[in-house]
Protein backbone atom coordinates (compact mmCIF):
# COMPACT_ATOMS: atom_id res chain seq x y z
CA UNK A 1 0.00 0.00 0.00
CA UNK A 2 1.48 3.35 -1.04
CA UNK A 3 1.77 5.98 1.71
CA UNK A 4 -0.32 9.16 1.44
CA UNK A 5 1.63 12.18 0.28
CA UNK A 6 1.14 13.96 3.64
CA UNK A 7 3.05 11.22 5.51
CA UNK A 8 5.90 11.09 3.01
CA UNK A 9 9.46 11.55 4.21
CA UNK A 10 11.35 14.48 2.68
CA UNK A 11 15.14 14.84 2.86
CA UNK A 12 16.59 18.34 2.42
CA UNK A 13 20.28 18.39 1.41
CA UNK A 14 21.68 21.95 1.51
CA UNK A 15 24.76 23.54 3.08
CA UNK A 16 22.75 26.69 3.90
CA UNK A 17 21.31 26.32 7.42
CA UNK A 18 18.62 28.97 6.81
CA UNK A 19 17.32 27.11 3.75
CA UNK A 20 17.21 23.85 5.69
CA UNK A 21 15.33 25.49 8.57
CA UNK A 22 12.84 27.29 6.32
CA UNK A 23 11.99 24.19 4.30
CA UNK A 24 11.73 22.08 7.44
CA UNK A 25 9.28 24.54 9.01
CA UNK A 26 7.11 24.93 5.89
CA UNK A 27 6.96 21.25 4.94
CA UNK A 28 6.49 19.97 8.51
CA UNK A 29 3.44 22.22 8.81
CA UNK A 30 1.97 20.34 5.82
CA UNK A 31 2.38 16.96 7.51
CA UNK A 32 5.62 15.79 5.87
CA UNK A 33 8.30 14.06 7.91
CA UNK A 34 11.52 16.06 7.47
CA UNK A 35 15.16 14.98 7.71
CA UNK A 36 18.11 17.17 6.72
CA UNK A 37 21.75 16.95 5.70
CA UNK A 38 24.36 19.74 5.37
CA UNK A 39 26.39 18.18 2.54
CA UNK A 40 26.20 15.74 -0.31
CA UNK A 41 28.29 13.18 1.56
CA UNK A 42 26.05 13.38 4.62
CA UNK A 43 22.96 13.29 2.40
CA UNK A 44 23.97 9.94 0.93
CA UNK A 45 24.26 8.42 4.41
CA UNK A 46 20.91 9.87 5.56
CA UNK A 47 19.20 8.69 2.36
CA UNK A 48 20.49 5.13 2.87
CA UNK A 49 19.23 5.12 6.46
CA UNK A 50 15.93 7.03 6.23
CA UNK A 51 14.83 5.92 2.74
CA UNK A 52 13.04 9.20 1.92
CA UNK A 53 10.30 9.50 -0.70
CA UNK A 54 11.36 12.97 -1.89
CA UNK A 55 14.76 14.68 -1.78
CA UNK A 56 15.32 18.44 -2.15
CA UNK A 57 18.94 18.71 -3.27
CA UNK A 58 20.99 21.91 -3.56
CA UNK A 59 23.32 22.02 -6.55
CA UNK A 60 26.16 24.30 -5.35
CA UNK A 61 27.52 22.97 -2.07
CA UNK A 62 30.98 22.66 -0.57
CA UNK A 63 32.46 19.25 -1.22
CA UNK A 64 30.31 17.07 -3.45
CA UNK A 65 28.02 19.22 -5.60
CA UNK A 66 24.38 18.51 -6.34
CA UNK A 67 24.81 16.82 -9.71
CA UNK A 68 27.48 14.48 -8.33
CA UNK A 69 25.26 13.70 -5.33
CA UNK A 70 22.33 13.08 -7.69
CA UNK A 71 24.28 10.44 -9.59
CA UNK A 72 25.20 8.63 -6.35
CA UNK A 73 21.61 8.88 -5.07
CA UNK A 74 20.37 7.08 -8.17
CA UNK A 75 22.21 4.03 -6.77
CA UNK A 76 21.50 4.64 -3.05
CA UNK A 77 17.82 5.56 -3.50
CA UNK A 78 16.86 4.60 -7.07
CA UNK A 79 13.09 5.10 -6.64
CA UNK A 80 13.29 8.38 -4.74
CA UNK A 81 11.97 11.56 -6.41
CA UNK A 82 14.77 14.14 -6.44
CA UNK A 83 14.20 17.87 -6.95
CA UNK A 84 17.38 19.83 -7.69
CA UNK A 85 17.58 23.36 -6.22
CA UNK A 86 19.90 25.86 -7.91
CA UNK A 87 20.49 29.61 -7.90
CA UNK A 88 21.88 29.39 -11.43
CA UNK A 89 19.24 28.20 -13.90
CA UNK A 90 21.60 27.47 -16.78
CA UNK A 91 20.71 25.31 -19.73
CA UNK A 92 23.50 22.89 -18.86
CA UNK A 93 22.27 22.44 -15.28
CA UNK A 94 18.70 21.73 -16.43
CA UNK A 95 19.81 19.22 -19.05
CA UNK A 96 22.25 17.45 -16.73
CA UNK A 97 19.69 17.26 -13.91
CA UNK A 98 17.07 15.60 -16.11
CA UNK A 99 19.65 13.35 -17.76
CA UNK A 100 20.72 11.96 -14.39
CA UNK A 101 17.12 11.23 -13.39
CA UNK A 102 15.90 14.25 -11.40
CA UNK A 103 12.13 14.53 -10.98
CA UNK A 104 12.35 18.29 -11.52
CA UNK A 105 14.44 21.29 -10.65
CA UNK A 106 13.64 24.69 -9.10
CA UNK A 107 15.52 27.98 -9.25
CA UNK A 108 16.37 29.90 -6.07
CA UNK A 109 14.98 32.07 -4.60
CA UNK A 110 11.86 29.94 -5.00
CA UNK A 111 8.23 30.67 -4.27
CA UNK A 112 6.87 28.70 -1.32
CA UNK A 113 3.72 27.73 -3.24
CA UNK A 114 5.84 26.38 -6.09
CA UNK A 115 8.05 24.29 -3.81
CA UNK A 116 4.98 22.90 -2.02
CA UNK A 117 3.41 21.97 -5.36
CA UNK A 118 6.63 20.31 -6.53
CA UNK A 119 6.98 18.28 -3.33
CA UNK A 120 3.31 17.25 -3.47
CA UNK A 121 3.64 16.16 -7.12
CA UNK A 122 6.87 14.28 -6.36
CA UNK A 123 5.30 12.49 -3.38
CA UNK A 124 2.26 11.56 -5.49
CA UNK A 125 4.55 10.30 -8.28
CA UNK A 126 6.40 8.14 -5.74
CA UNK A 127 3.10 6.72 -4.46
CA UNK A 128 1.84 6.08 -8.02
CA UNK A 129 5.13 4.46 -8.97
CA UNK A 130 5.07 2.03 -6.05
CA UNK A 131 1.37 1.25 -6.41
CA UNK A 132 1.83 0.56 -10.13
CA UNK A 133 4.99 -1.46 -9.60
CA UNK A 134 3.43 -3.75 -6.99
CA UNK A 135 0.38 -4.46 -9.17
CA UNK A 136 2.20 -5.03 -12.46
CA UNK A 137 2.41 -8.52 -13.94
CA UNK A 138 4.08 -9.23 -17.32
CA UNK A 139 1.54 -10.44 -19.88
CA UNK A 140 3.82 -12.47 -22.11
CA UNK A 141 7.23 -14.04 -22.51
CA UNK A 142 9.14 -12.04 -25.12
CA UNK A 143 11.03 -15.14 -26.26
CA UNK A 144 7.74 -16.63 -27.50
CA UNK A 145 7.36 -13.77 -30.01
CA UNK A 146 10.67 -13.78 -31.86
CA UNK A 147 8.96 -12.75 -35.10
CA UNK A 148 7.75 -9.57 -33.38
CA UNK A 149 4.08 -10.17 -34.30
CA UNK A 150 1.98 -9.95 -31.13
CA UNK A 151 -1.76 -10.45 -30.78
CA UNK A 152 -4.38 -12.79 -29.38
CA UNK A 153 -7.39 -11.10 -30.95
CA UNK A 154 -9.53 -12.93 -33.52
CA UNK A 155 -8.17 -10.93 -36.53
CA UNK A 156 -4.59 -11.81 -35.54
CA UNK A 157 -5.39 -15.48 -34.99
CA UNK A 158 -6.84 -15.61 -38.51
CA UNK A 159 -3.69 -13.91 -39.77
CA UNK A 160 -1.45 -16.53 -38.14
CA UNK A 161 -3.48 -19.31 -39.79
CA UNK A 162 -3.04 -17.78 -43.25
CA UNK A 163 0.70 -17.32 -42.70
CA UNK A 164 1.01 -20.97 -41.70
CA UNK A 165 -0.93 -22.10 -44.77
CA UNK A 166 1.11 -20.19 -47.36
CA UNK A 167 4.58 -19.97 -45.77
CA UNK A 168 5.81 -23.35 -46.99
CA UNK A 169 5.00 -22.74 -50.67
CA UNK A 170 6.61 -20.40 -53.19
CA UNK A 171 3.34 -18.63 -53.92
CA UNK A 172 3.52 -14.86 -54.46
CA UNK A 173 1.89 -12.98 -51.58
CA UNK A 174 0.38 -9.48 -51.53
CA UNK A 175 0.19 -7.88 -48.07
CA UNK A 176 -2.18 -4.94 -47.74
CA UNK A 177 -3.04 -2.69 -44.82
CA UNK A 178 -2.64 0.81 -43.49
CA UNK A 179 0.77 2.31 -42.86
CA UNK A 180 2.26 1.11 -39.58
CA UNK A 181 0.35 -2.16 -39.30
CA UNK A 182 3.47 -4.35 -39.61
CA UNK A 183 3.55 -5.48 -43.23
CA UNK A 184 7.31 -6.07 -43.26
CA UNK A 185 7.08 -8.15 -40.06
CA UNK A 186 4.56 -10.44 -41.78
CA UNK A 187 6.81 -10.67 -44.84
CA UNK A 188 9.78 -11.68 -42.67
CA UNK A 189 7.61 -14.22 -40.85
CA UNK A 190 6.59 -15.78 -44.17
CA UNK A 191 10.26 -15.95 -45.17
CA UNK A 192 11.46 -17.44 -41.87
CA UNK A 193 8.86 -20.23 -41.99
CA UNK A 194 9.46 -21.08 -45.66
CA UNK A 195 11.92 -23.55 -47.20
CA UNK A 196 13.89 -20.47 -48.30
CA UNK A 197 14.46 -19.51 -44.67
CA UNK A 198 18.23 -20.10 -44.94
CA UNK A 199 18.53 -18.05 -48.12
CA UNK A 200 18.76 -14.25 -48.37
CA UNK A 201 15.92 -11.88 -47.50
CA UNK A 202 16.03 -8.39 -48.98
CA UNK A 203 13.45 -5.68 -48.29
CA UNK A 204 13.11 -2.82 -50.77
CA UNK A 205 11.00 0.29 -50.12
CA UNK A 206 9.97 1.23 -53.66
CA UNK A 207 8.60 4.62 -52.56
CA UNK A 208 11.95 5.65 -51.03
CA UNK A 209 14.03 5.12 -54.20
CA UNK A 210 14.07 7.86 -56.88
CA UNK A 211 12.27 6.91 -60.09
CA UNK A 212 15.44 7.11 -62.19
CA UNK A 213 17.31 4.72 -59.86
CA UNK A 214 14.68 2.07 -59.06
CA UNK A 215 15.56 -0.17 -62.05
CA UNK A 216 19.26 -0.02 -61.23
CA UNK A 217 18.50 -0.82 -57.58
CA UNK A 218 16.37 -3.85 -58.44
CA UNK A 219 18.12 -5.27 -61.51
CA UNK A 220 21.62 -3.78 -61.34
CA UNK A 221 23.53 -1.95 -64.09
CA UNK A 222 26.59 -2.30 -66.27
CA UNK A 223 29.56 0.04 -66.11
CA UNK A 224 28.96 3.14 -68.24
CA UNK A 225 25.24 2.44 -68.73
CA UNK A 226 24.41 5.96 -67.51
CA UNK A 227 26.13 9.02 -66.09
CA UNK A 228 27.71 8.09 -62.77
CA UNK A 229 27.76 4.33 -63.44
CA UNK A 230 31.51 3.98 -62.88
CA UNK A 231 31.34 0.26 -62.13
CA UNK A 232 29.09 -2.74 -62.51
CA UNK A 233 26.39 -3.09 -59.85
CA UNK A 234 24.52 -6.23 -58.87
CA UNK A 235 20.79 -5.63 -58.30
CA UNK A 236 18.57 -6.85 -55.48
CA UNK A 237 16.92 -9.60 -57.56
CA UNK A 238 20.29 -11.08 -58.43
CA UNK A 239 21.56 -10.80 -54.85
CA UNK A 240 18.38 -12.48 -53.64
CA UNK A 241 18.74 -15.60 -55.83
CA UNK A 242 17.23 -18.65 -54.02
CA UNK A 243 15.83 -16.31 -51.39
CA UNK A 244 12.91 -13.94 -50.82
CA UNK A 245 12.56 -10.34 -51.96
CA UNK A 246 10.05 -8.04 -50.29
CA UNK A 247 8.86 -5.09 -52.38
CA UNK A 248 7.20 -2.62 -50.04
CA UNK A 249 4.94 0.10 -51.48
CA UNK A 250 4.81 -1.68 -54.85
CA UNK A 251 1.95 0.61 -55.86
CA UNK A 252 4.44 3.48 -56.22
CA UNK A 253 6.39 1.79 -59.05
CA UNK A 254 6.48 3.27 -62.53
CA UNK A 255 4.86 1.30 -65.36
CA UNK A 256 8.22 0.63 -67.05
CA UNK A 257 9.62 -0.93 -63.86
CA UNK A 258 6.42 -2.94 -63.43
CA UNK A 259 7.05 -4.50 -66.86
CA UNK A 260 10.47 -5.77 -65.78
CA UNK A 261 9.10 -7.04 -62.46
CA UNK A 262 6.47 -9.00 -64.39
CA UNK A 263 9.15 -10.66 -66.52
CA UNK A 264 11.21 -11.53 -63.44
CA UNK A 265 8.17 -13.24 -61.88
CA UNK A 266 6.92 -14.99 -65.02
CA UNK A 267 10.16 -16.06 -66.65
CA UNK A 268 12.61 -15.89 -63.75
CA UNK A 269 14.83 -13.65 -65.90
CA UNK A 270 16.27 -10.15 -65.54
CA UNK A 271 18.60 -7.86 -67.47
CA UNK A 272 20.86 -5.29 -65.88
CA UNK A 273 20.40 -1.69 -66.99
CA UNK A 274 22.62 -1.14 -70.03
CA UNK A 275 23.27 -4.86 -70.44
CA UNK A 276 22.19 -7.43 -73.02
CA UNK A 277 22.80 -10.62 -71.03
CA UNK A 278 19.76 -12.43 -69.67
CA UNK A 279 20.30 -13.57 -66.08
CA UNK A 280 18.27 -16.38 -64.53
CA UNK A 281 17.03 -15.74 -60.98
CA UNK A 282 15.08 -17.95 -58.57
CA UNK A 283 13.32 -15.55 -56.22
CA UNK A 284 10.12 -15.65 -54.20
CA UNK A 285 8.29 -12.32 -54.31
CA UNK A 286 6.32 -10.84 -51.44
CA UNK A 287 4.80 -7.42 -52.10
CA UNK A 288 3.01 -4.89 -49.94
CA UNK A 289 1.09 -1.67 -50.35
CA UNK A 290 -1.20 0.65 -48.41
CA UNK A 291 -2.87 1.80 -51.64
CA UNK A 292 -5.97 0.52 -53.41
CA UNK A 293 -4.41 -1.54 -56.23
CA UNK A 294 -7.78 -2.23 -57.83
CA UNK A 295 -8.33 1.51 -58.25
CA UNK A 296 -4.79 1.94 -59.61
CA UNK A 297 -5.48 -0.80 -62.17
CA UNK A 298 -8.73 0.88 -63.17
CA UNK A 299 -6.90 4.21 -63.54
CA UNK A 300 -4.19 2.56 -65.70
CA UNK A 301 -1.51 3.36 -63.11
CA UNK A 302 -0.78 -0.29 -62.31
CA UNK A 303 -0.45 -3.10 -64.86
CA UNK A 304 -3.39 -5.50 -64.72
CA UNK A 305 -1.25 -8.52 -65.64
CA UNK A 306 1.22 -7.71 -62.84
CA UNK A 307 -1.68 -7.24 -60.42
CA UNK A 308 -2.85 -10.80 -61.03
CA UNK A 309 0.70 -12.12 -60.70
CA UNK A 310 1.40 -10.50 -57.31
CA UNK A 311 -2.11 -10.92 -55.90
CA UNK A 312 -2.15 -14.74 -55.87
CA UNK A 313 -2.58 -14.85 -52.08
CA UNK A 314 -3.69 -11.72 -50.29
CA UNK A 315 -3.10 -11.02 -46.62
CA UNK A 316 -4.93 -7.99 -45.24
CA UNK A 317 -3.60 -6.65 -41.95
CA UNK A 318 -6.17 -5.16 -39.56
CA UNK A 319 -5.58 -1.63 -38.25
CA UNK A 320 -4.81 -1.43 -34.54
CA UNK A 321 -8.15 0.27 -33.78
CA UNK A 322 -9.89 -2.98 -34.84
CA UNK A 323 -7.89 -5.05 -32.34
CA UNK A 324 -7.51 -2.79 -29.29
CA UNK A 325 -7.63 -5.86 -27.04
CA UNK A 326 -4.06 -6.56 -28.24
CA UNK A 327 -2.72 -3.22 -26.96
CA UNK A 328 -1.73 -4.45 -23.44
CA UNK A 329 0.27 -7.37 -24.87
CA UNK A 330 1.86 -5.13 -27.51
CA UNK A 331 2.86 -2.58 -24.87
CA UNK A 332 4.33 -5.31 -22.66
CA UNK A 333 6.31 -6.73 -25.58
CA UNK A 334 7.62 -3.29 -26.59
CA UNK A 335 8.66 -2.37 -23.04
CA UNK A 336 10.52 -5.66 -22.60
CA UNK A 337 12.29 -5.31 -25.95
CA UNK A 338 13.30 -1.67 -25.44
CA UNK A 339 14.50 -2.38 -21.90
CA UNK A 340 16.55 -5.40 -23.02
CA UNK A 341 18.11 -3.25 -25.75
CA UNK A 342 19.04 -0.67 -23.04
CA UNK A 343 17.02 2.03 -24.80
CA UNK A 344 14.80 2.74 -21.77
CA UNK A 345 15.11 2.19 -18.02
CA UNK A 346 11.47 1.32 -17.33
CA UNK A 347 10.18 -2.24 -17.24
CA UNK A 348 6.57 -1.65 -16.20
CA UNK A 349 3.49 0.35 -17.20
CA UNK A 350 0.91 1.45 -14.63
CA UNK A 351 -2.66 0.22 -15.06
CA UNK A 352 -3.87 3.83 -15.43
CA UNK A 353 -1.37 4.54 -18.22
CA UNK A 354 -2.28 1.26 -19.91
CA UNK A 355 -5.96 2.23 -19.73
CA UNK A 356 -5.19 5.44 -21.62
CA UNK A 357 -3.25 3.54 -24.30
CA UNK A 358 -6.14 1.09 -24.67
CA UNK A 359 -8.64 3.93 -25.07
CA UNK A 360 -6.78 5.67 -27.90
CA UNK A 361 -7.64 4.69 -31.49
CA UNK A 362 -4.09 4.77 -32.95
CA UNK A 363 -4.45 6.25 -36.45
CA UNK A 364 -0.73 5.53 -36.93
CA UNK A 365 -1.29 1.91 -35.87
CA UNK A 366 1.42 -0.22 -34.21
CA UNK A 367 4.18 2.15 -35.36
CA UNK A 368 2.53 5.04 -33.50
CA UNK A 369 2.05 2.87 -30.40
CA UNK A 370 5.71 1.88 -30.42
CA UNK A 371 6.72 5.53 -30.76
CA UNK A 372 4.51 6.46 -27.80
CA UNK A 373 5.87 3.63 -25.61
CA UNK A 374 9.48 4.53 -26.48
CA UNK A 375 8.91 8.23 -25.82
CA UNK A 376 7.13 7.55 -22.51
CA UNK A 377 9.84 5.16 -21.41
CA UNK A 378 12.54 7.76 -22.05
CA UNK A 379 10.88 10.53 -19.99
CA UNK A 380 9.61 8.30 -17.15
CA UNK A 381 11.27 8.46 -13.74
CA UNK A 382 11.83 5.17 -11.98
CA UNK A 383 11.01 1.82 -13.53
CA UNK A 384 7.32 2.41 -14.37
CA UNK A 385 5.53 4.48 -17.02
CA UNK A 386 2.80 6.61 -15.40
CA UNK A 387 -0.05 8.57 -17.01
CA UNK A 388 1.96 11.81 -16.73
CA UNK A 389 4.70 10.27 -18.90
CA UNK A 390 2.42 9.62 -21.89
CA UNK A 391 2.51 11.97 -24.92
CA UNK A 392 0.32 15.00 -24.26
CA UNK A 393 -1.44 14.79 -27.63
CA UNK A 394 -2.66 11.27 -26.80
CA UNK A 395 -3.90 12.36 -23.36
CA UNK A 396 -5.80 15.28 -24.91
CA UNK A 397 -7.52 13.09 -27.50
CA UNK A 398 -8.51 10.44 -24.96
CA UNK A 399 -9.86 13.03 -22.53
CA UNK A 400 -11.81 14.75 -25.32
CA UNK A 401 -13.18 11.47 -26.74
CA UNK A 402 -16.60 10.02 -25.97
CA UNK A 403 -18.55 6.76 -25.91
CA UNK A 404 -17.21 4.17 -23.49
CA UNK A 405 -15.78 3.71 -20.06
CA UNK A 406 -12.50 1.92 -19.53
CA UNK A 407 -12.66 -0.29 -16.46
CA UNK A 408 -9.05 -1.46 -16.37
CA UNK A 409 -5.86 -1.70 -18.38
CA UNK A 410 -6.64 -5.05 -19.98
CA UNK A 411 -8.48 -3.66 -22.94
CA UNK A 412 -11.95 -4.47 -21.61
CA UNK A 413 -14.62 -1.88 -22.30
CA UNK A 414 -18.21 -1.54 -21.17
CA UNK A 415 -20.84 0.44 -23.03
CA UNK A 416 -22.02 3.54 -21.23
CA UNK A 417 -25.70 4.54 -21.25
CA UNK A 418 -26.34 2.23 -24.22
CA UNK A 419 -24.24 4.32 -26.59
CA UNK A 420 -22.38 2.83 -29.55
CA UNK A 421 -18.87 1.56 -29.01
CA UNK A 422 -16.97 2.46 -32.16
CA UNK A 423 -13.18 2.61 -32.04
CA UNK A 424 -13.11 6.38 -32.40
CA UNK A 425 -15.39 6.82 -29.37
CA UNK A 426 -13.23 5.03 -26.80
CA UNK A 427 -12.22 7.13 -23.81
CA UNK A 428 -11.34 7.00 -20.15
CA UNK A 429 -14.43 7.21 -17.96
CA UNK A 430 -15.11 10.14 -15.68
CA UNK A 431 -13.95 8.19 -12.65
CA UNK A 432 -10.54 7.49 -14.15
CA UNK A 433 -9.71 11.10 -15.20
CA UNK A 434 -6.23 10.06 -16.48
CA UNK A 435 -5.21 13.63 -17.27
CA UNK A 436 -5.85 14.77 -13.73
CA UNK A 437 -7.60 17.86 -15.07
CA UNK A 438 -10.62 17.52 -12.79
CA UNK A 439 -8.42 17.46 -9.73
CA UNK A 440 -6.50 20.49 -11.00
CA UNK A 441 -9.73 22.29 -11.81
CA UNK A 442 -11.06 21.76 -8.29
CA UNK A 443 -7.79 22.97 -6.81
CA UNK A 444 -8.05 26.16 -8.84
CA UNK A 445 -11.71 26.68 -7.96
CA UNK A 446 -12.82 25.85 -11.48
CA UNK A 447 -15.92 23.87 -12.35
CA UNK A 448 -14.41 21.54 -14.96
CA UNK A 449 -11.51 20.53 -17.17
CA UNK A 450 -9.92 22.93 -19.63
CA UNK A 451 -9.06 21.85 -23.18
CA UNK A 452 -7.14 24.23 -25.41
CA UNK A 453 -8.46 25.10 -28.87
CA UNK A 454 -5.37 23.52 -30.45
CA UNK A 455 -6.01 20.36 -28.44
CA UNK A 456 -9.62 20.32 -29.60
CA UNK A 457 -8.52 20.63 -33.25
CA UNK A 458 -6.10 17.71 -32.73
CA UNK A 459 -8.86 15.63 -31.14
CA UNK A 460 -11.37 16.34 -33.93
CA UNK A 461 -8.82 15.53 -36.65
CA UNK A 462 -7.62 12.28 -35.07
CA UNK A 463 -11.12 11.02 -34.33
CA UNK A 464 -12.36 11.92 -37.81
CA UNK A 465 -9.24 10.34 -39.34
CA UNK A 466 -9.88 7.14 -37.42
CA UNK A 467 -13.40 6.91 -38.88
CA UNK A 468 -12.71 7.65 -42.55
CA UNK A 469 -10.01 7.45 -45.21
CA UNK A 470 -11.14 10.56 -47.10
CA UNK A 471 -13.44 13.64 -47.10
CA UNK A 472 -12.43 14.64 -43.56
CA UNK A 473 -12.95 18.35 -44.25
CA UNK A 474 -16.41 17.71 -45.70
CA UNK A 475 -17.50 15.84 -42.57
CA UNK A 476 -16.11 18.46 -40.18
CA UNK A 477 -17.67 21.28 -42.21
CA UNK A 478 -21.08 19.57 -42.09
CA UNK A 479 -20.76 19.11 -38.33
CA UNK A 480 -19.89 22.79 -37.79
CA UNK A 481 -22.82 23.94 -39.97
CA UNK A 482 -25.22 21.73 -38.00
CA UNK A 483 -23.98 23.18 -34.71
CA UNK A 484 -24.20 26.76 -35.95
CA UNK A 485 -27.79 26.23 -37.11
CA UNK A 486 -28.69 24.66 -33.78
CA UNK A 487 -27.18 27.58 -31.84
CA UNK A 488 -29.03 30.16 -33.99
CA UNK A 489 -32.27 28.13 -33.95
CA UNK A 490 -32.15 27.63 -37.74
CA UNK A 491 -31.66 31.33 -38.49
CA UNK A 492 -29.67 31.08 -41.74
CA UNK A 493 -28.59 34.72 -41.71
CA UNK A 494 -27.10 34.49 -38.21
CA UNK A 495 -25.58 31.05 -38.86
CA UNK A 496 -23.93 32.25 -42.09
CA UNK A 497 -22.48 35.29 -40.28
CA UNK A 498 -21.22 33.08 -37.46
CA UNK A 499 -19.54 30.69 -39.92
CA UNK A 500 -18.16 33.49 -42.10
CA UNK A 501 -19.89 32.38 -45.31
CA UNK A 502 -22.71 33.78 -47.42
CA UNK A 503 -26.33 32.70 -47.01
CA UNK A 504 -26.25 31.27 -50.53
CA UNK A 505 -23.22 29.12 -49.67
CA UNK A 506 -24.87 27.99 -46.44
CA UNK A 507 -28.05 27.06 -48.31
CA UNK A 508 -26.00 25.11 -50.86
CA UNK A 509 -24.12 23.19 -48.15
CA UNK A 510 -27.38 22.35 -46.34
CA UNK A 511 -28.99 21.11 -49.57
CA UNK A 512 -25.90 18.99 -50.39
CA UNK A 513 -26.10 17.36 -46.98
CA UNK A 514 -29.74 16.30 -47.36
Amino acid sequence: MAEPASTATVLVIDDDQEIRYSLQRVLSARGYRLVTAASGEEGLKVAAKEKPHVILLDNRMTGMNGLETLQHLRTTAPKCMIILMTAFGTTQTAIEAMKFGAFDYVIKPFDIKKILTLVENAAKAWADLHAAGSAYQPLLNRDDYKEGIVGNSEPMQELFKVIGQVAASDVTVMITGESGTGKELVARCLYQHSHRGKGPFIAVNCAAIPENLIESELFGHEKGSFTGATMQRIGKFELCDRGTIFLDEIGDMTLSTQTKILRAIQEGEIQRVGGSETIKVNVRLIAATNKNLEKLVADKQFREDLYYRVNVVRIKLPPLRERLDDVPALVDFMVQRLANEKKIRVRKVSSEALAVLCAYTWPGNVRELENAVYRSGVVAQGDTVLVKDLPREILQVVQAGGGEKMEDGKGKMEKKNGESASGAERKIGATADPLGVKKDAKANGESGAVLTLAGAYDAVYRLARAETEENILEKIEAAMIARALKETEDNHAKAAALLGITRATLRKRVDEGK
